[in-house]
């Protein structure tokens, strides 16, 4: 476990950790504006697919910070840099997913080419204009041998009025009708933190992550060898933490404010 004030990079999940909806939360400015004057690297990564990177940028700018493209990694983003490691422009793909998944992934500089006739490789997101006709263009892939890859297992997307289905619950009809397993590139899997250490420059033996949920943030991060500190500010209540024992953050804080407080020194007015 590292001391959070020895810290050399941080990965941060966004949503229940640097905001609430449209509302952000305690220490977000401050986290940001004492990481850039001292030179510690940071990374926000996001299981959500269904924004850019761009579209990021802007809402954070609403929040009172400025933070560019390349330090947010989206699980659409994290897909994109799997696919150029693994497969080669020209490849036909088949994508379930919100037109932000589409963009990413068919981009001049992807060299990816849309294909719902003959797709060699299947892609899974969530999809609000989710269809039976989508669900069976992918079955019949998949099992025809198109490879599999998915954004995330999150089975819930969070909203306003509750929970909505998300991606996984896509995933497990595709499971159900194919009998195949996706490689899964979002958290909890390493595959995103992995990248985020990448584009820091720091190994994950020096660096924090920081996350509102056990089962996505927490575990990707003990799975890629980081410290981890669990906010409570999202997901997670005492109740919640206390009904599991296989999933132990190092650190268990208030908020990113105790954050900065701790690895910074900086005093936050709440």
């Amino acid at each position: 476990m590292l001391e959070l004030d020895k810290a050399r990079g941080f990965v941060l999940d966004m949503d229940g950790v640097l905001y609430r909806g449209d509302e952000p939360l305690p220490g977000l400015v401050e986290f940001v504006e004492t990481s850039d004057r001292r030179g510690i690297p940071f990374v926000f990564v996001t299981n959500n697919s269904m924004r850019t990177p761009a579209q990021y940028v802007a809402k954070l700018a609403d929040l009172g910070v400025t933070v560019p493209a390349n330090r947010i990694i989206t699980s659409g983003v994290s897909v994109v840099e799997y696919l150029r490691e693994h497969y080669p422009r020209g490849t036909r793909l088949y994508i379930i997913g919100m037109p932000a998944l589409h963009e990413l992934l068919l981009a001049d500089e992807t060299g990816y080419v849309f294909d719902a006739a003959a797709p060699e490789l299947v892609v899974c997101g969530s999809d609000l204009t989710l269809t039976y006709e989508k669900l069976k263009i992918a079955t019949l892939a998949i099992r025809r041998g198109a490879a599999w890859v998915a954004t995330n297992p999150d089975t819930t997307l969070p909203v306003e009025d509750g929970l909505w289905p998300g991606a996984g619950a896509i995933l497990a009809a595709l499971r159900a009708t194919t009998g195949a397993e996706p490689i899964i590139v979002g958290k909890p899997e390493p595959v995103m933190m992995q990248q985020a250490l990448r584009r820091m420059g720091v190994p994950p033996a020096e660096a924090v992550m920081v996350g509102d949920r056990l089962d996505t943030d927490i575990l990707g991060g003990i799975r890629a060898g980081m410290t981890t500190v669990l906010v409570m500010t999202g997901v997670e209540t005492p109740a919640t933490i206390a009904a599991q024992a296989s999933i132990h953050p190092d650190y268990i804080l208030r908020d990113l404010a105790e954050l900065v407080e701790r690895a910074y020194g900086v005093a936050v007015a709440r």
